[in-house]
């Protein structure tokens, strides 16, 4: 089992949801009666519910201008790394990921001035499954996106 896939586990476990290996193989996981399936090439062990695949779906259509303009910088590698937008990692949906960098980037608006605890309980979850996390606020970007793209060059290296 890998570290993360443990980790995910100890989530699930300590948020009262049981599951358990789908099949012989143990593949894919039970949890109630919502399957999960594994998504490969991005996270190994990472396991998300359809409905999450799908909010990360409607989440990339409607995105903030902020993370529209800032996307536009990190897309197609042209940071020398692969960035995906609003990824699934351990049940959280971020903003943009880079796997090789193992770095998280959030842009915030001015509702996460009022969930500043859920905020850190999902930045303490990535940062224990060895991401690191940065965060801009949507004005940072807009007013100085040169300097954001810097900071994101500093860490991706």
């Amino acid at each position: 089992m890998s570290l993360l896939t443990f980790h995910i586990k100890a989530i699930l476990v300590s948020r009262g949801i049981s599951f358990s290996p789908l099949g012989e193989t143990g593949e894919g996981f039970s949890c109630g009666k919502i399957p999960i399936m594994p998504v490969k090439n991005i996270i190994p062990g990472q396991i998300v519910t359809k409905e999450k695949l799908q909010r990360a779906k409607e989440l990339r259509r409607d995105m903030t201008p902020a993370e529209k303009i800032l996307w536009q910088e990190l897309r197609a590698n042209k940071l020398g790394v692969h960035f995906r937008r609003q990824q699934v990692i351990a049940g959280f949906i971020v903003d943009f990921y880079c796997h090789k960098a193992a770095l998280v980037i959030e842009v915030d608006g001015d509702i996460h001035d009022l969930q500043q605890e859920e905020d850190a309980r999902r930045e303490r979850v990535l940062r224990d499954i060895g991401l690191r996390v940065v965060r801009f606020r949507n004005e940072e970007v807009m007013r100085d996106l040169s300097a954001v793209v810097g900071k994101t060059q500093e860490l991706v290296r």
